[in-house]
């Protein structure tokens, strides 16, 4: 392995050194200063695997671009967990390092935004028929909502991680004037929603996945020990458990591994922890945390895409409970990033992929961009930009993706039919359209998306113009548009409109209450 491993950038965050940032949002020192025990182990995994490396660290997204406009290394260990600025900026570090040609090990931006939001990630868990606690989320400013669940209940920032803004008094009772006094230290000391989750006042378990030659595995499960706590002490993993280390929590925490489950229930959690991963879109390695109600039932908490990697931390744990190296593991991270790198630029130079439809050449429009089928190395563009476009909801991002996924997989013999417009290396449009099953000659465009500093350009036209000419030579003479009602979708509708496609029926609150289906139809020549 060590002579096939190319050179590595390790990048960090740096420790702050104040309680409180610039922005005056509070910092946990402990926790942000966790990143350097972080760096010192996978750094001696790289001096022992013979990888050439350096370490870089930063404060802020901004200091990233010169660092990486002038790295020579093709791989980027991204060990940055959080940094000063906007909140959320650390999610983009790996789409900064694609923007400048680099493989980045871990989650990449999509994951990473969706992951550190927890409202957004249990929707687009709960989207996957994945069992999480109910919960509210309550902003800054605003009451305390009717119809909590009754009972216990944690108070957490929605956007933070680490258990930071964690501690005894996050678990309160439903009714209690303590509730208030959670939520408004989260506000206080974080400046974000505080959400207000049902407490699962039972088993804590912990399910590590490493993903390898492209197949994900599920690690040794893991279980907290509360056994030491007593019966007034809330049984969590609290922010003096992770990081304070002369605290009780911290001592009287220990890792149990395996977990002591029944084989119906390991094998449900595993389950659960692999659908998960598929859900938020993981990659390389994660951790998903459980809680196990009175009956047995597993609930995830929440998805980790990338864990704490530090020696003494639980996934180097699950390691070791399935007999893999440490320095087996960064290897194998590396090889995964650069296998990506590799895949792309192999996109990027090699033979063209084109239409299978006789006659048909590739698209190539005046305006330097064309389109091609989809390959594996759009996948992760395509997404980030039906994101950006902020006009899908969680639960619509994630059937993007499975059919993504689907049309990446079977490629031309498949249901989906994927295409994507190129501009400069980078993907900057996507079309996919099918058959529409039990008809004759009839097909539904199922996706249309443009970057947003694009649109507006003529691409979106190109993209169906294309679609339609594909459909025709597969004997196809109905195109179908199925789109929403909502008033943000007044330009998609009026761009259909203009070409060439009429409104044939609208069924009301299809979507949701007040969001309609509207359904346009083009009659393609054929009859």
């Amino acid at each position: 392995m060590t002579g096939e491993l190319p050179a590595v950038l390790v990048v960090y965050n740096l420790p702050r050194v104040h309680e409180r940032t610039a922005e005056g949002v509070g910092v946990c020192l402990e926790s942000d200063a966790g990143v350097l025990e972080e760096l010192a182990a996978v750094t001696e995994a790289l001096g022992g695997l013979g990888v050439t490396h350096r370490s870089v660290g930063f404060h802020r997204l901004d200091d990233l671009r010169a660092v990486l406009a002038s790295a020579s290394e093709p791989v980027v260990f991204n060990l940055v967990e959080d940094l000063d600025g906007p909140h959320g900026d650390a999610a983009f570090v790996p789409a900064l390092c694609r923007a400048f040609g680099k493989a980045c090990t871990g989650g990449d931006s999509r994951c990473l935004s969706l992951s550190t939001d927890k409202w957004l990630s249990k929707a687009v868990l709960t989207a996957y028929g994945i069992a999480c606690p109910q919960a509210a989320i309550i902003a800054p400013g605003e009451a305390i909502p009717d119809g909590l669940p009754p009972g216990l209940l944690i108070v957490k920032p929605a956007c933070q991680d680490a258990s930071e803004g964690i501690g005894p008094g996050s678990v309160v009772k439903s009714s209690s004037p303590q509730l208030l006094h959670a939520v408004e230290q989260v506000h206080r000391q974080f400046g974000q929603p505080a959400m207000v989750e049902q407490f699962i006042d039972g088993r804590e378990i912990n399910v590590s996945l490493l993903e390898q030659n492209g197949r994900v595995e599920v690690l040794p499960i893991a279980e907290i020990d509360f056994s030491a706590f007593g019966p007034d002490q809330p049984r969590i993993v609290d922010y003096r458990a992770k990081w304070v280390k002369e605290s009780f929590e911290f001592r009287n925490t220990p890792r149990v591994i395996p977990a002591r489950l029944e084989e119906e229930q390991a094998r449900r959690v595993r389950f659960m922890a692999m659908a998960a991963w598929h859900a938020v879109g993981c990659r390389d390695c994660a951790r998903v945390d459980f809680r196990m109600d009175g009956q047995g039932n597993a609930l995830v908490l929440e998805v980790n895409p990338n864990p704490d990697i530090s020696l003494d931390a639980g996934f180097p744990a699950a390691l070791q409970a399935a007999g893999i190296e440490y320095r087996q593991f960064i290897g194998v991270l590396i090889s995964s990033a650069a296998e990506r790198l590799t895949a792309v630029r192999g996109s990027l130079g090699g033979e063209e992929d084109t239409a299978s439809s006789p006659g048909m050449a590739e698209q190539k429009p005046p305006d330097s961009w064309r389109i091609r089928r989809s390959r594996r190395g759009d996948r992760d563009e395509i997404l980030q930009f039906l994101a950006a476009t902020s006009f899908f909801r969680g639960e619509e991002l994630a059937v993007a993706r499975e059919v993504l996924e689907d049309a990446l997989i079977r490629g031309p013999s498949g249901h989906y039919q994927s295409f994507t417009a190129e501009q400069s290396g980078r993907a900057v449009g996507w079309v996919c359209y099918g058959p529409t099953p039990c008809t004759e000659g009839t097909f539904d465009i199922y996706w249309l998306a443009v970057t947003p500093d694009l649109q507006g350009k003529g691409l979106g036209k190109a993209l169906v113009s294309y679609a339609e000419r594909l459909i025709v030579g597969s004997g196809g003479r109905l195109a179908i548009v199925e789109t929403s009602g909502r008033k943000s979708y007044d330009p998609t509708r009026g761009f259909y409109a203009k070409m060439g496609y009429q409104e044939a029926a609208s069924i009301a609150h299809f979507y949701a209450p007040q969001d309609n289906k509207v359904v346009y139809v083009k009659h393609l020549g054929r009859t």
